[in-house]
């Protein structure tokens, strides 16, 4: 049923917008999504269920947007997206830098014993990411999506440390945001430094 796991899962990164995660009910989430309360129940098995998929759903989200940057525009790109997207959701925020308040929900990032049959729901009963699982991730991805495989070693650790100090930087940016240019221009300025003439 996935037009129903996205609609629940959209009511309840709603509800948790308007309110602290310990006073969402699952019946207001299942009406908002307009489906019966035993149709959230099946689809995510508790209210812990509920919020593991949704961390599951917003990191790979983020993920998803980080490739996109690549694509599109680089290194600065991902830093730029890593900032915006931790504005536009608390969720990824918590899961770049492992800050949960007591208002988000704050599931176990290690796996949880899973008796569903839902597929996607035993993917989010497994390992969460850990903001260090994260950094990797995206280090990795831009490892692969800007050529270290074919470069030289010396070129691929350079871009390694490249790829590391941007998504740092980005998260400096996340808990502290930046004046004037934003964190594209400090990403390019670190990892192209000026050079003297």
């Amino acid at each position: 049923m996935p037009a129903a796991r996205d609609s629940l899962l959209d009511a309840a990164y709603l509800a948790l917008a308007r309110r602290p995660w310990s006073a969402v009910r699952m019946v207001d989430v299942a009406a908002v999504a307009g489906v019966s309360r035993q149709t959230l129940y099946n689809e995510f098995g508790s209210k812990e269920g509920l919020a593991r998929a949704l961390v599951r759903r917003e990191a790979d989200g983020y993920l998803a947007g980080v490739d996109r940057a690549l694509r599109d525009g680089g290194l600065d790109a991902v830093a730029e997206w890593t900032v915006a997207s931790a504005r536009r959701s608390p969720l990824v925020r918590a899961a770049l830098t492992g800050c949960w308040s007591e208002h988000l929900p704050a599931p176990t990032l290690c796996a949880v014993p899973s008796s569903t049959a839902v597929p996607a729901q035993r993917r989010a009963d497994g390992p969460l990411p850990a903001p260090a699982d994260l950094i990797a991730s995206v280090r990795e991805r831009s490892l692969a999506a800007l050529g270290a495989v074919d470069s030289a070693r010396t070129e691929a650790e350079a871009l390694a440390r490249e790829c590391e100090l941007a998504v740092r930087i980005a998260l400096s940016c996340v808990m502290v945001p930046p004046g004037g240019d934003g964190v594209g221009r400090l990403v390019r300025e670190a990892i192209r430094p000026a050079r003297p003439a």
